[in-house]
């Protein structure tokens, strides 16, 4: 029988790295930036523009927030989230975790799961890593996260030794009740997904990621990886930063845990983050990442450039003639000026957001086509260090 996802490596320039991850539905180059489609949509951006223009290969689904509205059964019933949502590339599920943790009202936490009020609505709700792998089958998502217990940043070391050893408990029940759950969906059924799988050599199941927690404790993520790694994932991803620790904390855990992870396998920084986050965790051996910095920002009014980050409500840009970002090749910044798209934010039109979004998600999805580039050629460095300068030197500088 065939994997789920099949992943080889393509090329290496110190533990920077690239590859190919290949789902039923999509070929994915790596390093990736995935955009987050919280509510099973990217905010503000259309499904054929990240297919025709941005040509995004795969996408983030929230459980969370699915399993709250419209619901599973909705879901279910209309054929899964793809079908639901029209998106026909790959769909990575988080396991709803993180959003019970930071979203969830009035939580009570016992070795069974979580039970939560709804912050929609106030409900009493239940997630377990056996719902959550229920939910994530009903979606049909390519590649599904185990069930964990982020705890924040600045945690200490008992109380994330704590948290730790529940995530390990949850990730082997995770396993048990996806292999489970895997059998009894059946997986080749009238979603079209067989042609699909043959036309890929791979199998009609999902892919199950482990996740690694331990905060800023370098020992604690020593021992999750080892952990995890032990009961067997598809692929590993980093959990549990980004969420208020120091940079250089941040930093210190990606040099210290992911040239450790397996190599065979792909290697996922869950929620992170800046341009120059993205480029110190390549430079570490990332492949895979989500962040919803592109479009949140983009609604505020933020936008990110080969210059540096701008806010598009400041004064200086009232009469500026010139795109978003001169380096940029978005149909965005190739036709709409800084001057308009600041009157549009400043008017309250709604397509200002809609349009720096874009451009965003453009901008991180070009850089990481730049940094595959750069591994290829072998120099990463050299180009990460040259991407960061010029970012040093235009912030605020009036670009």
């Amino acid at each position: 029988m065939h994997a789920p996802i099949d992943f080889k490596l393509t090329a290496s320039d110190g533990e920077a790295r690239t590859g190919i991850i290949k789902t039923r539905r999509s070929i994915i180059e790596t390093p990736v930036f995935m955009p987050v489609g919280t509510q099973g949509t990217v905010k503000g951006v259309r499904f054929e523009w990240l297919e025709d223009e941005l040509d995004a290969r795969i996408i983030l689904g929230n459980t969370y927030h699915l399993f709250l509205r419209p619901g599973v059964d909705v879901i279910r019933k209309l054929g899964g989230l793809h079908k639901f949502s029209s998106w026909t590339r790959s769909i990575l599920t988080d396991s709803g975790g993180y959003q019970v943790f930071s979203l969830a009202q009035m939580r009570k936490l016992t070795e069974d799961g979580v039970e939560f009020r709804s912050h929609i609505d106030g409900s009493k709700c239940f997630l377990s890593p056996e719902i959550s792998m229920d939910i994530q089958a009903a979606l049909d998502s390519e590649i599904v996260m185990a069930f964990d217990e982020c705890p924040p940043g600045d945690a200490g070391h008992d109380a994330t030794r704590k948290s730790l050893d529940l995530t390990v408990r949850w990730a082997r029940r995770s396993k048990e009740s996806f292999e489970k759950t895997q059998q009894s969906e059946g997986f080749n059924s009238e979603t079209g997904r067989k042609n699909q799988a043959d036309a890929l050599a791979l199998n009609g199941r999902q892919a199950l990621f482990g996740i690694i927690q331990g905060a800023g404790h370098l020992d604690l993520r020593s021992e999750s990886l080892e952990r995890t790694v032990e009961i067997g994932f598809d692929g590993y991803a980093i959990g549990g930063l980004s969420v208020g620790e120091e940079k250089n904390v941040m930093y210190g855990v990606l040099e210290h845990t992911a040239p450790k992870m397996p190599k065979d396998k792909p290697r996922y920084l869950m929620g992170v983050g800046t341009p120059e986050d993205l480029l110190e965790a390549i430079s570490q051996g990332v492949d895979m990442f989500d962040c919803v910095l592109p479009t949140r920002n983009g609604r505020t009014g933020g936008a990110f450039t080969s210059l540096g980050k701008i806010n598009i409500r400041n004064a200086r840009f009232i009469e500026d003639a010139g795109p978003l970002d001169p380096e940029c090749s978005c149909s965005v910044c190739g036709r709409y000026s800084r001057a308009y798209l600041r009157h549009l934010y400043q008017a309250g039109e709604m397509a200002a957001p809609i349009l720096i979004s874009h451009h965003n998600l453009a901008f991180y999805l070009n850089t990481m086509r730049a940094a595959r580039e750069a591994i290829t050629r072998g120099s990463y460095d050299e180009f990460k260090n040259s991407f960061l300068e010029k970012l040093r030197e235009n912030q605020d500088s009036g670009v």
